[in-house]
């Protein structure tokens, strides 16, 4: 079954650094988050939205490293998103919204596609819980 990642955790997985990254594995959820999509990406099972690869893509502050993250990610397909999937990123944010819940218009994208295919999300973003209390989303468990 494949998987869809948030951008919470392409982003720790993709740090720039090695300061960085153990900064980062300093945190024991975040360390097995990474790890979660390090396995799924040796089973082929990691799988992205155009949304999130944009957002992994902006504010690259170099060519040669926008470039080699551009590459880094061309190994996986973004999910191929209809029209509908927009219409119920639209009804998730109004369903969320409307219990007080407040969100992006690319995390109820990810909520959606990954509804609407009964995928699991990836992520380390706590927003997702509290969606979830909302959305018929399931959360990848690591």
């Amino acid at each position: 079954m494949q998987v869809l990642v948030d951008i919470s955790v392409w982003s720790l997985a993709l740090r720039r650094s090695p300061t960085e990254a153990v900064k980062a594995a300093a945190d024991a959820k975040q360390q097995a988050a990474v790890n979660a999509l390090r396995d799924l990406i040796a089973d082929g099972r990691a799988c992205m939205l155009g949304a999130v690869r944009q957002e992994l893509l902006c504010g690259i502050k170099s060519a040669a490293q926008f470039g080699a993250l551009r590459a880094a990610l061309k190994g996986f397909e973004d999910v191929a998103l209809t029209q509908s999937d927009f219409e119920l990123a639209a009804e998730f944010f109004n369903t969320c919204r409307s219990k007080g819940v407040q969100g992006s218009n690319t995390d109820f994208l990810i909520c959606a596609a990954a509804s609407a295919r009964k995928l699991p999300i990836l992520t380390t973003d706590q927003d997702f819980t509290r969606y979830g209390k909302h959305l018929p989303i399931n959360l990848y468990e690591f």
